[in-house]
């Protein structure tokens, strides 16, 4: 079922790079999304989580959806669980993967690549996500699936710095510090 996420904080993002979990797996393309506990999007994803549980599971939907959200195994995620990363606590998240490169685009919807610099973890997003679950011999689960991120607006960026700017350095052109490396 897909569901579109509207102004939720980017964390993690690996939209333009597949990469691996910890060195293990296979490579994939992931985000989370940080969302308001209070924010009226969380019961549509809530409904919505019910609905993929209940069309996969029929009649033990419910117990089954009790079992996998107590074990965290549902996209919607308690913040707290993270809380030792920056802007997860308090907040609940939705954690999102594919296989396949999704779309990234600006505001006004031109393609973004890596090189522009957006989105990035901390600024906020619209993304169109895919719930499904999950009924094999790796467990019962709601996982999301990542279709597309559109940047929406500057935020806070989480850790990892950034670029240097060039008020950072001298000019060492000439003078000592040139004479030095004679």
């Amino acid at each position: 079922m897909k569901i579109k996420l509207s102004n939720v904080r980017l964390a993690f993002p690996a939209l333009f790079e597949a990469q691996t979990v910890n060195g293990e797996g296979k490579p994939a393309f992931s985000a989370s999304f940080l969302i308001d506990p209070k924010d009226p999007q969380v019961k549509a994803i809530n409904a919505a989580i019910e609905q993929v549980a209940k069309d996969k599971w029929g009649a033990k939907a419910d117990v089954i959806l009790k079992a996998a959200r107590a074990g965290d195994k549902v996209a919607l995620h308690d913040g707290d669980l993270k809380a030792q990363y920056g802007g997860f606590e308090g907040m609940l998240y939705v954690s999102s993967r594919s296989a396949t490169r999704p779309l990234v685009i600006d505001r006004d919807k031109t393609p973004l690549l890596e090189a522009d610099g957006k989105p990035y973890a901390g600024c906020y997003v619209n993304a169109s996500i895919e719930l499904w679950a999950q009924d094999n011999n790796y467990g019962k689960r709601i996982n999301a699936s990542l279709g597309g991120v559109q940047f929406f607006k500057d935020g806070d960026a989480f850790a990892g710095g950034g670029a240097a700017s060039e008020d950072e350095f001298d000019d060492v052109t000439s003078g000592a510090d040139a004479e030095s490396l004679v």
